[in-house]
């Protein structure tokens, strides 16, 4: 049925129901300064890269210690998550919760009991890794 037809009939109907969806919101994160404290000071040089990983970790898995030469977040969807650093600040991650990545600062992520799934955000740029081994 043509659209106009479609809205003739409905306007000449008394049962037409009209739906209506509001568009929410929820702020996930907005911070400048990673989740130990350290102030975000500048994107990476170059042009402008973002990456968007689905990340799964097997339970009882201890990553290696390695660093992010650029901003991101990780939104932890499932699992539990300790993250630290070296100098030993750590956190814990559980799910619906959003970490902002330390920035070249050697840290390292162990799942727990269950597997860990994430999507992590970077704001990089062409040609630079996400992470570096440490």
């Amino acid at each position: 049925m043509p659209s106009s037809l479609f809205i003739t009939a409905c306007l000449s109907l008394s049962g037409c129901a009209q739906t209506s969806t509001a568009v929410q919101t929820e702020p996930l994160l907005k911070t400048a300064h990673a989740w130990e404290g350290t102030r975000y000071e500048a994107y990476p040089e170059g042009r402008p890269e973002l990456s968007v990983l689905k990340i799964t970790i097997p339970a009882k898995t201890t990553l290696n210690w390695h660093t992010h030469p650029m901003p991101n977040a990780a939104y932890l969807i499932s699992g539990e998550l300790l993250v630290e650093t070296r100098d030993g600040k750590h956190t814990r991650l559980k799910p619906g919760q959003v970490l902002p990545e330390v920035v070249n600062v050697p840290h390292r992520g162990t799942s727990g009991n269950t597997p860990v799934e994430l999507i992590v955000f970077y704001a990089g740029a062409t040609g630079l890794p996400l992470s570096k081994p440490d």
